[in-house]
């Protein structure tokens, strides 16, 4: 359950950043507020990476994870966000936040052909009744250019590629590989901005944008790559498309926008798909191969039965670790153990 909250809570804080986000584009172009978001994000995750052990030791988490950790930069840091404010330039914030929940569609498909992850009779009821969902709601948008469109459903690829590469990360934490995509990618995006763009905004304006990163990105991120590490991708991203439904409530309290019997509607639907989300879950035989790795775990999962030389947290804690080969069968989701094939 803590891991489902943990999901919310990113949803809640990203959600914040659509309609925030159009009214800094109204001073900032989107080159330059991508820069500033992400930089953003860096600086607010950076005291939690420095207490990390081996948080500067980036070149030890071997070669897989470091490809792992270039993708997801590329993908979900420098090229997701710039297509999505590229997108919110050209639509209203509530018809973007809508249709952010297209990273849910990329995501579970890219899961099922490519990354091992798999979804049950219930995981597709949920997926499609939150797409069902997401389709009500871009209805009630209205003729919005199909430009912008295709924008936000490129950027929502992007992160669909970023979400798993990110989940399969474990030589370092989830806040340390939120500092670097924070960090890499911004920095990447103000390079650009400073050869496309002019600068010369007010001091407030480049602050704003930096402490929404914080928070919208910064903290959002972490806490979504840990429920991801836990859920698994899929399922993470299935709680994570709550988000758009508060961009969509803060569309309304900060930009005027309005509400209608159809997006009442959505929401209760995709309540509906969630819970019966968290239903899904699937029990086999299934084999783990010797694994050297680290990561965020407990010693009560069946999963982690190593003895430690010296005191360790009395609950979760990080450190190396090796596994065992082991057969097993139990009720699972597809987290960073299981991505075995079915």
């Amino acid at each position: 359950m803590q891991y489902i909250l943990i999901a919310l809570l990113s949803a809640v804080l990203f959600g914040a950043s659509t309609p925030i986000g159009k009214l800094l584009l109204n001073s900032l172009p989107p080159f330059q507020l991508a820069g500033l978001l992400y930089i953003g994000a860096a600086i607010g995750v950076l005291p939690f990476s420095l207490r990390q052990r081996n948080a500067k030791k980036i070149h030890r988490i071997g070669k897989r994870n470091i490809l792992r950790l270039i993708g997801a930069i590329s993908f979900g840091g420098v090229a997701g966000p710039v297509l999505l404010l590229f997108g919110l330039q050209k639509a209203p914030a509530a018809s973007v936040a809508m249709w952010l929940n297209l990273e849910l569609i990329a995501t579970a498909i890219l899961g099922c052909l490519l990354f091992r992850e798999n979804l049950g009779g219930y995981g597709w009821v949920g997926v499609i009744g939150t797409i069902g969902a997401s389709v009500m709601l871009s209805w009630h948008g209205g003729a919005i250019g199909m430009v912008a469109l295709l924008l936000v459903a490129a950027a929502g690829i992007c992160w669909g590629i970023d979400n798993h590469l990110t989940a399969l990360i474990d030589g370092i934490t989830p806040t340390q590989s939120t500092f670097w995509k924070g960090a890499i990618a911004g920095g990447t995006n103000l390079i650009i901005s400073v050869i496309l763009e002019p600068y010369g905004k007010a001091v407030w304006i480049l602050a704003s944008g930096i402490i929404v990163g914080v928070f919208s990105y910064g903290f959002s991120i972490s806490l979504y790559i840990l429920a991801a590490q836990n859920l698994g991708a899929t399922r993470s991203q299935m709680i994570f498309a709550t988000a758009p439904f508060f961009g969509v409530a803060l569309s309304i309290i900060l930009l005027n926008e309005s509400i209608s019997a159809i997006q009442a509607a959505a929401a209760a639907i995709l309540v509906f798909s969630l819970t019966v989300l968290l239903r899904d879950q699937h029990s086999h035989s299934h084999t783990h191969e010797p694994l050297h790795h680290k990561h965020r775990h407990r010693h009560d999962d069946g999963h982690h039965d190593h003895v430690h030389t010296e005191d360790e947290a009395p609950v979760y804690h990080s450190h190396w670790h090796t596994h065992e080969p082991t057969t097993h069968a139990h009720p699972h989701w597809p987290d960073i153990h299981h991505r075995h094939r079915h």
